[in-house]
């Protein structure tokens, strides 16, 4: 009994820090040294946002974002943030963080949890490594009602161009509307 309970506290060790780093925020930049968050464009759009598919005006970043974001972000590699290979809404919030040390953050955060970071020091200055690159799983979970409420108004914006360009009726229209606000309210 004793041998059994003394081999299941170091596996359950090694199963906690196999997970944990999965979720770990980057230790450079703690929420609890945050002294300032400033949204300086809560909804951006880059080259790739396609107003059919996403309105960015949909999608606003607010200070609550971007402190999760702080708590729960993870780095990757270039290759992994290149939206080229990776899916991506188009549309970006902006943000300054001040931390106490006086060093700050620009950061550039996508509802879909895609980061961009930027530190600069007190001067205005380049800080430490270049632009890093971020993923936030939890970001993009927290955000998934707010994108399904606004794919369902960018796919209603779809369905009345198609009915004023004529290629559907608008019953069709409204059947088809109501089927996505079904699909869209099932859990």
């Amino acid at each position: 009994m004793k041998r059994s309970i003394a081999l299941l506290i170091p596996a359950g060790l090694l199963v906690a820090a196999a997970v944990l780093p999965v979720q770990a925020s980057d230790r450079r930049y703690p929420v609890s040294y945050v002294r300032k968050v400033e949204i300086t464009e809560p909804s951006g759009r880059t080259v790739w946002e396609n107003k059919d598919f996403l309105d960015c005006d949909d999608v606003v970043l607010t200070q609550e974002d971007v402190l999760f974001a702080l708590r729960h972000m993870r780095r990757v590699s270039r290759s992994a943030y290149d939206p080229e290979k990776t899916d991506t809404t188009g549309c970006e919030g902006s943000a300054t963080v001040t931390f106490k040390n006086g060093n700050n953050l620009a950061m550039g955060i996508e509802p879909n949890g895609r980061i961009l970071a930027l530190e600069y020091d007190a001067k205005t200055k380049v800080a430490g490594s270049p632009t890093s690159f971020y993923e936030c799983s939890p970001c993009r979970a927290r955000k998934m009602a707010l994108l399904k409420d606004a794919l369902y108004r960018a796919g209603e914006r779809r369905l009345k161009k198609l009915v004023a360009e004529g290629q559907l009726s608008a019953s069709e229209a409204q059947t088809r509307l109501k089927r996505a606000r079904d699909s869209r309210d099932k859990p």
